[in-house]
């Protein structure tokens, strides 16, 4: 790859740093659905939260009554663990007393990471930089301005298998970037990093001394093969690697707000210095929930199930249409509407006439030098409804696009 071909692959310019759904909301403002809404622009699990939730914070409500360790409890942290070395096959197991510590379900744990790990790394050669896929889960460059890094966005399109092409990055950028950030599998596309892909991202980082922060929130949720973990290929140390975890999606419990971060433990400790004074606890009696969870797989294995039903009826309804293809992994659609318009005007032609709601692609990405975005021709579609509401969605859709 040239160096104009890199300088068009990456990008540093303006993403808007404002919620996607925030955004959304301000493109529909006073504008009235054509049919009864549906809304699949948030990826919010509408699944049966599992029976034993219930169990399990009436047996726990004391625990409100004091103030949470910012780790976790040793039964939390020894649950994470067992959980990672039951669905992994790691060299060896983690150390629950320094290699996992809790966090808020994951998106306040990516967030804070960025901070940290800006203060671990040894200085940069140059401005300390954060690399990102592009399209990109909102708290990854959201944390990188927080650090006071510079935000690098890695186009993750079709011609790169949707993930980062990492022969795109030159030493330069190699030799100032704090810490990487990889969804596997990746939202909004689905794409699964390999077991090679993944060697070859860890090598970069060691050879550079960057941090990956993996973020595998969606690993439970696939079509086919489970997908590998980066922790499986890190090496018996897991120096440099951080995992994050979360029962949102895994357990159908967004709202219990439980993950973990789990890997190298000198980072984790320096990241727990940092939580002590700037996060807030996650209760007992949420992390007693989560080990009944990280416990059971049946639910996980349901879960999965009513998700394969849904992606069969969009094979079925949306068939070959707006570059469909049956994701890896995760529970969403990302279909390329540049017929319709593009993202945002796809989405106002969606809400006006079918009453469906969808997050524009351009709001999960960045605006690029050569005035490219990613995600401007796509909308992003959560597959989170039941069943008959999601045919009713994709009828409606296809209807109303052609």
């Amino acid at each position: 790859m040239t160096s104009a071909e890199r300088q068009h692959f990456l990008s540093t310019g303006p993403a808007d740093m404002r919620s996607p759904f925030v955004r959304t909301a301000e493109l529909l403002a006073g504008i009235a659905p054509g049919q009864s809404p549906i809304n699949l622009s948030v990826g919010e699990p509408q699944h049966a939260v599992p029976d034993f939730v219930g169990k399990a914070v009436n047996a726990h409500l004391a625990a409100l009554g004091r103030y949470p360790l910012t780790k976790g409890t040793d039964r939390f942290r020894e649950a994470a663990a067992g959980w990672l070395a039951r669905r992994y096959d790691l060299p060896r197991p983690l150390d629950p007393t320094s290699e996992v510590i809790v966090l808020n379900g994951t998106r306040e744990g990516l967030f804070l990471a960025a901070i940290a790990a800006v203060h671990f790394v040894a200085p940069r050669a140059g401005r300390p930089a954060i690399l990102t896929p592009d399209p990109f889960y909102a708290a990854y460059p959201v944390g990188a301005e927080a650090a006071h890094c510079e935000p690098v966005f890695l186009p993750a399109t079709k011609e790169t298998g949707f993930l980062p092409d990492l022969d795109a990055l030159d030493e330069t950028l190699l030799a100032r970037t704090v810490a990487i950030y990889l969804g596997s599998p990746s939202n909004p596309q689905g794409a699964v990093a390999d077991r090679a892909y993944l060697a070859r991202l860890i090598a970069l980082a060691r050879r550079y001394d960057f941090l990956v922060f993996a973020d595998e929130c969606y690993s439970e949720i696939y079509s086919h093969e489970p997908p590998p973990g980066i922790l499986e290929v890190a090496g018996e140390d897991f120096s440099q690697i951080i995992v994050f975890q979360s029962l949102s999606k895994r357990s159908n419990l967004p709202g219990l707000r439980v993950g973990f971060a789990a890997g190298d433990r000198r980072f984790l400790a320096s990241f727990l210095d940092l939580r002590n004074v700037a996060a807030p606890q996650v209760p007992v009696l949420a992390q007693e929930v989560a080990i009944a969870a990280y416990a059971d797989e049946a639910h996980v294995a349901e879960n999965r199930r009513l998700y394969a039903r849904k992606f069969d009826l969009a094979d079925a309804i949306i068939g070959g249409r707006f570059g469909y293809r049956r994701p890896a992994g995760g529970f969403y659609l990302w279909l390329d509407l540049a017929s319709a318009g593009g993202s945002e005007e796809a989405a106002l032609k969606l809400w006006r006439a079918a009453g469906l709601r969808v997050l524009p692609g351009r709001y999960i990405a960045s605006d690029h030098a050569d005035g490219t975005n990613p995600g401007a021709d796509h909308v992003r579609i959560a597959l989170v409804q039941d069943e008959t509401t999601t045919a009713e969605a994709l009828h409606r859709l296809v209807a109303t696009l052609g």
